[in-house]
């Protein structure tokens, strides 16, 4: 059979700074891939719907045709390739086969590649190809590079213990003091929370390890009942005790390194919500995990959360992001927008730099995007929450961090975020501002029951759950009719009082900057009303929770 193709617009992805390409990849490997299919497109982010869609609504009004799904089965299956799942209308569609079916449909040239940090990983670079009569059809092919493409937004604990001096640690019940929690258990609420496996050097999935046991005594610790925890692998699924023991040396710390982040996300968000259903999904860290994880989620599976929390992400212009993954990643937050839910991603803990070798300011995707709400970090200088730094306001071997924060590069401001900061980048765009807000990320951190007797962590992995859960609090207080809401363009609109709502119900800081050293050497101040060191501050749960009750 003679098939022509045509190259796939926005799949050119450029080699891995420091990669070396091994040998070409076995010919009868499992691949797993996520197709995007064209489909209607979705309201800009300056014309969400008034009211949150369900998924089935969702998946009515801006599903895939029929025909084009049958036609891309069709066409898959000519080439030896198994068409899995379908979801969101055909907006997604998981398929499998050999690499060699792969190779023939879409012509990657894919490879085992290797980095020093990664190790060995499936990968690829240049464009792929997709059938001719799948051209316009088919808008992204996702699995094929599973290089790394998230990184944790948490600080190094053992510099931090250091820091730790005349204050402990703080327990919930410090944190719903200090943020003026609303009373409740957010009880017939469902909080999400996304965590991603890692490959080891000889490219074996290694997920993070799962201890229930350790929320449990933590929420006993915490004088809190346990909540519902459901776990949902979504492509892998997290290790037991037993299986973590069974693995070796090297595999057995990459797994408790992970499981440390993952405990940390469940306890405080268990602790602060006791009443809800905690879902927990697991995907691997690559664009596809990505996607697939989001797809999950506005599938509303098992159900449609009111916030989902993640805690990693990687530079919004770092060229290991492809411009069809970034796509692709931002249609499923666009999605989950939509459904009214409230994706609180952390800003980064690498200050204005976000950790990127390239000169000038950075920020991180996906945090950056205008459809969730970035989370970025404070710490308590004596009785005074101030913005998080410490030396040199990025993450090292010996400590230090910072509240990442700025303007972005490539996401257009939105006509809602009526802001008026000015990019540290010459020539820069008025582009998306983050953090949105901010929590506790600094010292004295967060009082956790962690793997290794580890008791505390922070940064703003820890306080995007805290939003997450203090956004299910306010839910279970509100009336059934705005509950469901994305928060983000709501702060920046008018409040009961008339100015803007994230003003009224958040507590402004006024102290602290960003700056990352030595690159870029300079970041965002603090300064009175909004700012993008620390957005509209940090809660006051029930003033936030009065003006949501009033719009």
């Amino acid at each position: 059979m003679v098939v022509s193709h045509i190259v796939l617009p926005g799949s050119r992805r450029p080699a891995r700074n420091g990669a070396i390409r091994l040998h070409d990849v076995d010919p009868q490997r499992l691949i797993t891939l996520t197709l995007k299919l064209r489909a209607p497109k979705l309201p800009g982010v300056n014309e969400l719907p008034a009211r949150p869609l369900s998924p089935a609504e969702f998946s009515d009004r801006y599903g895939a045709s029929p025909s084009d799904v049958q036609l891309a089965e069709k066409t898959l299956s000519s080439f030896g390739l198994k068409v899995d799942v379908i979801l969101n209308g055909g907006r997604s569609m998981q398929v499998s086969g050999p690499a060699s079916a792969v190779e023939a449909a879409f012509r990657p040239n894919i490879g085992i590649y290797h980095t020093a940090r990664q190790g060995e990983y499936l990968g690829r670079e240049g464009t792929i190809q997709v059938p001719s009569q799948l051209n316009g059809v088919v808008t992204a092919v996702l699995g094929l590079d599973q290089r790394q493409m998230a990184n944790r937004k948490s600080i190094q604990r053992k510099a931090a213990a250091k820091q730790v001096k005349t204050i402990g640690p703080l327990t919930a019940s410090d944190l719903e003091q200090r943020y003026n929690f609303p009373p409740g258990s957010a009880s017939g609420q469902t909080v999400a929370i996304a965590e991603f496996a890692v490959p080891d050097e000889n490219n074996q999935m290694v997920p993070p390890t799962y201890f229930p046991e350790e929320v449990t005594a933590f929420c006993r610790q915490e004088g809190r009942a346990t909540p519902n925890i459901k776990i949902v692998p979504v492509n892998v699924a997290p290790l037991t005790e037993a299986q973590l023991k069974a693995l070796d040396p090297s595999q057995q710390q990459l797994s408790a390194d992970l499981s440390g982040e993952v405990m940390m996300d469940i306890e405080i968000v268990a602790a602060l919500c006791p009443g809800a259903d905690v879902v927990v999904y697991f995907a691997s860290f690559d664009e596809k995990g990505w996607v697939d994880l989001l797809d999950q989620v506005a599938q509303g599976s098992p159900s449609v959360p009111v916030s989902l929390s993640i805690s990693w992400g990687s530079p919004e212009d770092s060229s290991d992001w492809s411009e069809g993954g970034i796509s692709a990643i931002s249609e499923g937050l666009q999605a989950a927008a939509m459904l009214g839910i409230t994706i609180c991603v952390s800003s980064g803990d690498d200050g204005s730099g976000d950790g990127s070798s390239a000169p000038g300011a950075h920020v991180d995707f996906p945090a950056v995007s205008p459809f969730v709400l970035a989370v970025g970090g404070t710490m308590l200088n004596g009785k005074d929450e101030v913005v998080w730094w410490e030396a040199p306001g990025r993450r090292t071997g010996k400590g230090g961090g910072a509240g990442g924060g700025g303007v972005s590069t490539r996401f257009p401001r939105p006509s809602w975020q009526t802001v008026k900061i000015n990019s540290l980048n010459a020539g820069g765009i008025d582009g998306r501002v983050i953090p949105d807000v901010s929590a506790l990320a600094g010292p004295p951190f967060y009082s956790l029951i962690l793997p290794g007797g580890m008791r505390w962590n922070g940064g703003t992995s820890a306080s995007a759950p805290l939003w997450a859960a203090l956004i299910a609090r306010m839910a279970g207080a509100l009336p059934a009719s705005k509950r469901q809401r994305f928060l983000t363009p709501l702060l920046y609109g008018p409040g009961a009082n008339g100015n803007p709502l994230g003003q009224g119900g958040c507590r402004d800081i006024l102290v602290g900057q960003n700056a990352s050293h030595p690159l870029p050497g300079k970041g965002y101040a603090a300064i009175a009303g909004f700012d993008a060191a620390s957005g509209w501050g940090v809660p006051d749960g029930q003033k936030l929770l009065r003006s949501l009750s009033s719009i």
